[in-house]
């Protein structure tokens, strides 16, 4: 019998089509959304201000709104701007309305000066070669001294600006006490003046500082001996939301100029360094 032929039969698949890839789109949707749920939850769970933060980001996020967190100072107020110079030149022309009533005018005007500075209202008290407003050598405001002094301190015990003063000397040096020097006696002229002018109108916290410098900050550098340079210099400062306004304790002690710590930083210094010890103990 003859072979039978041998009969291959090949079967064609056909596979499916290409799907693309709307699957990784759905996908990503669907992360996008659980991620967004869980940011709520987040939200919903958080403290007030972080609340408050995330939002005025979103509201103004160049930082300028008024919401926290999209302030420049992060404390959600708009800061508070510095008077303008015409207020300070206007302050100015008021002292020197009340200034006018003094009966020795003639006397003081040439040793009284007020200038408008980038610091505030600058108020020099000029002594002379006789003595104006401090005797020779003494830390004692005189007549003409108290006089003035009162005047100044009613008037600028109305703003609401604070106050710093500062002494100077001239560069000659003081004779008498070994243990005394300019320095002493720059800050206790400044501590007099202080001491009288909140007795005689300026409120207890509008003094911010009381420095003595002696013959540091000369007013004639060319005539270190100059009596211009022995003076009494009252600074009306701006106002501002600066926190940061550098402090020094108002001591009647003598030696007060000399920059010394006072006994409360002298206890933080040594706590501090105490817990320090402490924790190096613990460890």
């Amino acid at each position: 019998m003859p072979t039978p032929p041998i009969i291959i039969i090949k079967k064609k698949r056909d596979h499916g089509g290409h799907h693309g890839g709307a699957w990784k789109v759905a996908y990503a949707d669907f992360v996008t959304a659980m991620m967004a749920l869980f940011i709520v939850l987040w939200l919903m769970n958080s403290s007030k201000p972080i609340q408050v933060a995330i939002s005025g980001y979103f509201k103004d996020p160049s930082g300028t709104g008024k919401q926290t967190g999209s302030s420049v100072t992060g404390s959600g107020e708009t800061p508070t701007p510095q008077p303008a110079k015409q207020d300070m030149a206007k302050l100015k022309e008021e002292l020197q309305k009340s200034i006018q009533s003094i009966n020795d005018l003639d006397k003081l005007k040439k040793n009284i000066e007020i200038t408008v500075t980038p610091e505030g209202l600058r108020i020099e008290l000029l002594e002379s070669a006789g003595g104006t407003f401090f005797d020779s050598g003494s830390s004692a405001l005189n007549l003409s001294g108290r006089e003035i002094a009162g005047l100044l301190a009613a008037e600028l015990g109305k703003a609401p600006n604070r106050i710093s003063l500062e002494g100077h000397t001239d560069a000659k040096p003081f004779t008498g006490k070994s243990s005394y020097s300019n320095w002493e006696l720059s800050a206790d002229r400044a501590n007099s003046a202080r001491r009288l002018m909140q007795q005689s109108g300026l409120r207890h916290d509008q003094i911010s500082q009381v420095r003595g410098f002696a013959d540091q900050r000369l007013r004639n550098v060319k005539d270190p001996l100059d009596p211009s340079n022995r003076r009494i210099s009252i600074i009306v400062q701006y106002i501002s939301n600066n926190t940061e306004e550098a402090k020094i304790p108002v001591e009647d002690a003598k030696g007060s100029g000399e920059g010394k710590p006072s006994a409360g930083t002298k206890v933080e210094t040594e706590t501090k360094d105490k817990d320090d010890e402490d924790k190096k103990d613990e460890q």
